[in-house]
């Protein structure tokens, strides 16, 4: 049974442990998209040129190259050195898919799909293996017809897994909802009602509110 599960861990000791070593205020965001090499991140917090300067620095990083750039964040192809811990590479040996990855004050937290819930440990063994020490801070089944723990349906979640995986979250967005609509083979219609109900049953999972709980809104001021 496919399950989710929310990863977190300390930069030390993967790619990026020099960088957050050299520049405390580096934040890390993974770019949701499917690469044959390296790896795209966003990375912000310092200027851009500490974040260069680390860069060229870092023992861990074989290549990198700027691939774009959005207010004060910078778009970055890195490529790790073969014998730096690759937790990405790791994710996807054991049989996973890394959904978000993001990091600030050098801890990371991943969020991995696997088709069995065993993957999970396996993966746990490797990243202690490796000298990192993971904690789970989420892990939970996703039941093929009934409502999973996150609120969501078979069919929503594989619909917002496609979702991200074709850019449609992201800004710009890579895809539109009616190219989406296409790629899934339901109408704009059917895609639109889907992501809306999945939208709320995200929010009310996460926010522990219920379906019927009433909408406030403060009083205008005099």
């Amino acid at each position: 049974m496919t399950s989710i599960a929310d990863i977190e861990f300390t930069a030390d000791g993967t790619g990026l442990g020099d960088l957050f070593e050299a520049v405390p205020s580096l934040t890390c965001e993974m770019e949701s998209v499917i690469a044959s090499q390296g790896h795209g991140l966003w990375l912000s917090g310092p200027s851009q040129e500490m974040v260069d300067d680390a860069l060229a620095a870092s023992s861990a990083i074989d290549e990198y190259s700027l691939i774009n750039s959005d207010d004060d964040r910078w778009l970055y192809d890195i490529e790790f050195t073969p014998e730096t811990v690759n937790v990405f590479e790791l994710v996807i040996e054991e049989g996973g898919t890394v959904l978000s990855a993001s990091a600030s004050n050098g801890t990371w937290l991943l969020s991995v799909r696997v088709l069995e819930r065993d993957h999970v440990s396996s993966l746990y063994d490797r990243l202690t293996e490796d000298d990192i020490s993971p904690t789970i801070v989420r892990l939970f089944d996703l039941e093929s017809e009934s409502n999973s723990q996150c609120g969501l349906t078979a069919r929503q979640y594989e619909t917002l897994v496609a979702a991200i995986d074709h850019g449609y979250f992201e800004i710009p967005r890579e895809v539109s909802m009616q190219e989406l609509s296409e790629e899934l083979d339901i109408s704009h219609q059917a895609l639109s009602e889907r992501l809306r109900r999945a939208y709320r049953a995200l929010v009310t999972s996460e926010l522990n509110v219920t379906e019927d709980a009433p909408i406030t809104e403060p009083m205008p001021s005099d």
